[in-house]
């Protein structure tokens, strides 16, 4: 159920009077008016807000209203618990040494660890654009290292001054 899209009501817009109110602490203040809830709910510097709008006598709660729409906004993106994919860029030039390129590979390695996607970004600058084959081999090379735990989601290709290639974690068995 998505509580955000419907449209809670609070404070002075709630115009049904008696209501079951229940406070910050989770303790059932019981069936009381709603003007008294109200003044209840500004002593305690929060909102009452209206929770269940269809039972007899609706359920109010007292909370600070501005954190528990941040609160389901982001536990909603998020999904049940689960997590956010990523995409991690790793930017790399033709004439990286290397042992800098191990460096970042082992960084990727933990990207990709953590369950983000990882996109290899090769830089051309000037007359190193027409060494695309030595690119597209320290790409292979790259590949080769990371082995089986990762998938191509995007094979190495040419984009202007640029050529990128993106992996992602490869399911794990079991």
């Amino acid at each position: 159920m998505n509580i955000i899209a419907k449209a809670l009501r609070l404070n002075d817009q709630i115009r049904i009077s008696p209501v079951r109110v229940i406070d910050q602490n989770q303790t059932q203040l019981g069936v009381i008016s709603t003007d008294q809830a109200l003044s209840l709910a500004r002593d305690a510097g929060l909102d009452l807000v209206e929770v269940s709008p269809t039972e007899k006598p609706p359920v109010c709660r007292i909370m600070d209203y501005g954190k528990f729409k941040y609160d389901r906004k982001k536990r909603q993106k998020a999904g049940a618990g689960g997590h956010v994919i990523v995409l991690k860029e790793i930017r790399l030039r033709p004439k990286t040494d290397p042992h800098d390129r191990d460096i970042k590979l082992k960084r990727a390695m933990g990207f990709l660890a953590d369950g983000n996607k990882v996109q290899f970004t090769m830089l051309f600058r000037g007359r190193e654009r027409f060494n695309r084959d030595f690119a597209a081999e320290i790409f292979q090379g790259i590949l080769d290292q990371l082995g089986e735990t990762v998938k191509v989601e995007r094979t190495p290709n040419m984009e202007g001054r640029r050529m990128t290639m993106t992996v992602a974690p490869a399911k794990q068995k079991g």
